[in-house]
């Protein structure tokens, strides 16, 4: 008994210690639990707030300059509003009800009228937000209008289609900035929507993100449709856009080889007119030809111009010309004295019956100017009145630029002085002597001065005479200085008659003037006369003696 005594105590000690051995290892496992659960807890947290932090700057993003994002907040709002008025409308209507059977209390009735406040306070709102009503993206999904494609027809067009080109590039640019930027933001609400999922998964009992996460899923089932629509919207937009373009760019390459092909073809117009000008000044020695042909090559070069210019941009001459003669009746009555001067033009200039240089005498009601042609236009001459006989005796004026119509070579007198090269003119003095002069020597005395000083104009005269003769009949070309004598009232009037310049009749009238007087003064048998009387009382009036026909009188009757 002795011998398994000690056994026995080894065995108890053995089963009493089992049971504290087992607590102990069921407490180091608990421990080991607790701290594996605590380091779980706490890299969770880690990961949801790397979770939330990104779902932070996504949603800052959103917010951020984010038109679509705004167009949606208020086409949200829209919805809600619309929600709690249907809300109140069925309590309001289930209120009317009871009020319609007299079942409402005080109470009751102040709840209809706050109800009532609500919803015009409601109204209101909605009606400020009524443009999202259906269809919120509509405005930013149509693209831009195209407007009206200028048409390429003549060069000056060319700067409005370069325009209305760029003017579609900007308009295509700004659309496919807009479509960018909804597919950016859809883009980033797939990623707040998958990083909302991760956080739920990491937190499922997170109602605030869950009901975020539905709020996002919403709108991405809205914008995913709008995206659709946006791409095949721009699709046919930018085809539509690429088709204008180059319709334009083909309109603009025609029309500068067109015009390019004008530009040559007045260039050789211009070199062709320059170089006839140029011979016709080498080789031509009347620079009033010259003034006439020259106006006359660039009238012509003009037209040409005109008429290049009309056929090449004028798709359909025919009913042009169609339309000018139905108008040709309207337009010679309105614009009659400019078409009349258009024909005087013409008349003048091939006529020839007065050139630029020329000097002339221009009649109108009464007056009279005399004055050089300067300048000859479609529609009117331009005349720089001199001192002449007229301007001494008539106008007192001179120096004046007279503009003259070219329609009143038709109904106006217009006298040339200067016509088919004839350069003089007759011009005449005159003075008178008393009965008792001597008038032979008088006369004499006239037709010696006149001839002496008018006889370099007598010549050229005859000689241009000459020339005109076989143009014109002329019966009459004696150019020599003429003298005539009249009777007058107070003694016998001398009219001395001689060629002298057209331009410069003045000049050489004064000089004649004064040697005739001089010479006049110088006999002692001539007096000049001035408007005398005489009266005679009882006696017989004596007979003035005749003067006997001198041998200048008898070529002149001849």
């Amino acid at each position: 008994m002795r011998k398994y005594l000690p056994l026995l105590l080894f065995l108890c000690t053995l089963l009493m210690a089992q049971p504290q051995t087992e607590d102990t290892g069921q407490n180091t496992f608990s421990q080991k639990n607790v701290a594996t659960e605590v380091t779980s807890t706490k890299e969770l947290s880690v990961d949801v707030a790397a979770l939330l932090e990104k779902k932070k700057i996504l949603d800052a993003g959103l917010k951020e300059n984010n038109i679509w994002s705004k167009i949606y907040s208020n086409y949200h709002i829209y919805r809600q509003l619309k929600e709690e008025e249907v809300a109140l409308d069925r309590k309001i209507a289930q209120l009317n009800k009871l009020a319609e059977r007299r079942r409402l209390n005080k109470q009751q009735r102040k709840v209809l009228s706050t109800l009532k406040n609500e919803k015009k306070i409601l109204q209101g709102k909605l009606q400020l937000l009524k443009e999202y009503e259906n269809d919120p993206f509509k405005k930013f999904l149509t693209p831009p209008a195209v407007g009206e494609i200028p048409s390429v027809g003549n060069p000056l067009a060319i700067i409005p289609a370069f325009s209305f080109m760029e003017k579609l590039k900007n308009d295509q640019l700004e659309y496919n900035s807009r479509y960018e930027s909804i597919k950016h933001v859809l883009a980033q609400l797939k990623e707040k929507k998958k990083v909302l999922e991760a956080i739920l998964e990491k937190d499922p009992d997170n109602r605030e993100i869950r009901q975020e996460l539905a709020d996002t899923e919403e709108e991405i089932n809205t914008f995913t449709p709008v995206v659709e629509i946006f791409k095949t919207t721009q699709n046919v937009y930018e085809k539509k856009i690429d088709e204008i373009r180059l319709n334009l760019q083909d309109e603009i390459g025609k029309e500068i080889e067109k015009a390019t092909m004008i530009g040559v073809i007045i260039l050789i117009f211009l070199i062709i007119i320059f170089l006839i000008k140029y011979l016709v000044k080498r080789y031509m020695s009347d620079n009033e030809r010259f003034y006439t042909i020259n106006k006359f090559l660039n009238f012509s070069f003009f037209t040409l111009l005109l008429l290049t210019l009309l056929f090449a941009y004028i798709e359909n001459v025919s009913y042009l010309v169609t339309i000018l003669g139905f108008a040709s009746a309207g337009i010679a009555i309105a614009l009659k004295d400019w078409f009349m001067s258009l024909m005087g033009w013409f008349v003048i200039i091939i006529g020839g019956a007065v050139h630029v240089g020329d000097r002339v005498k221009f009649v109108r009601n009464g007056m009279e100017y005399v004055g050089d042609i300067v300048d000859i236009s479609l529609l009117r001459m331009t005349i720089q009145e001199d001192i002449t006989l007229t301007t001494y005796m008539h106008n007192r004026r001179a120096g004046r630029i007279i503009f003259v119509p070219n329609n009143y070579i038709f109904t106006d007198m217009i006298a040339n002085y200067s016509h088919a090269g004839l350069k003089t003119v007759w011009d005449g003095i005159d003075f008178m002597v008393t009965f008792d002069s001597n008038i032979t020597k008088a006369t004499s005395i006239a037709k010696e001065v006149t001839k002496k000083y008018s006889k370099g104009y007598t010549d050229i005269t005859r000689k241009q005479l000459n020339k005109l003769r076989s143009q014109y009949s002329m019966k009459n070309t004696n150019v020599e200085p003429r003298i005539f004598s009249f009777i007058e009232p107070y003694g016998m009037k001398i009219s001395a008659w001689y060629h002298t310049n057209a331009y410069a009749t003045l000049t050489l009238r004064s000089t004649i003037s004064a040697e005739i007087i001089e010479r006049i003064q110088a006999e002692e048998d001539i007096h000049l006369a001035f408007p005398t009387q005489s009266i005679y009382l009882d006696k017989d009036v004596p007979k003035p003696q005749l003067p006997q026909p001198s041998l200048f009188d008898e070529q002149d009757q001849a």
